[in-house]
């Protein structure tokens, strides 16, 4: 009975290794036909006013948590990073709602915005869809604030709002322009 699942057990480990490996192959050439078919990479548009009005919506969602629990409001500047830690510590918004967890992440993009002239809200779009995301201006480099937030809150985590804008920050540098008389 012993040598008989031995048997079965080979049997099925050459089944799914030969399977795996065509698998592999089949993803290769798959992702090798997607990137020939878009060369060019993503495309990015300015927003359009149906964007504008929603981002505005999620805009007015934050200042209405914000107004309740706190008397507060956005002010659009780096002052908002602790507000909007507090709506994630006091989890004032529950992890099944997506469209008010990506509200937070409007507000976020703003901070970017307002801390550095050199960005911009606009619409990348690429195999996968189009999204909002905040791009340094005239490039598609890019980061994609609106789910800064959501994806790790919708798991249960309690991000740190400043980590995520510092970090954020950083790994745009490199391609920010560069001043004259900058240092690096």
């Amino acid at each position: 009975m012993k040598f008989i699942h031995l048997q079965v057990f080979a049997v099925l480990s050459l089944f799914f290794t030969t399977v795996s490996s065509a698998q592999a192959a089949s993803d290769d050439d798959m992702a090798s036909k997607i990137l020939a078919q878009h060369e060019s990479g993503p495309s990015i548009r300015s927003l359009n006013w149906l964007n504008q009005n929603y981002m505005d919506k999620q805009r007015s969602t934050v200042n209405g948590l914000l107004s309740t629990y706190f008397g507060k409001r956005l002010q659009g500047d780096k002052r908002d990073l602790s507000s909007l830690q507090r709506i994630v510590n006091e989890e004032l918004i529950t992890r099944v709602n997506t469209q008010d967890l990506q509200a937070l992440g409007v507000a976020l993009g703003d901070v970017f915005i307002s801390e550095n002239s050199l960005f911009e809200w606009v619409i990348y779009e690429d195999d996968v869809g189009s999204t909002q995301a905040v791009c340094v201006k005239s490039t598609k480099h890019c980061l994609f604030p609106i789910t800064m937030l959501s994806r790790r809150m919708e798991v249960g985590l309690k991000p740190s709002v400043n980590r995520i804008f510092n970090a954020s920050l950083e790994e745009m540098q490199p391609y920010l322009p560069k001043t004259p008389y900058s240092v690096k």
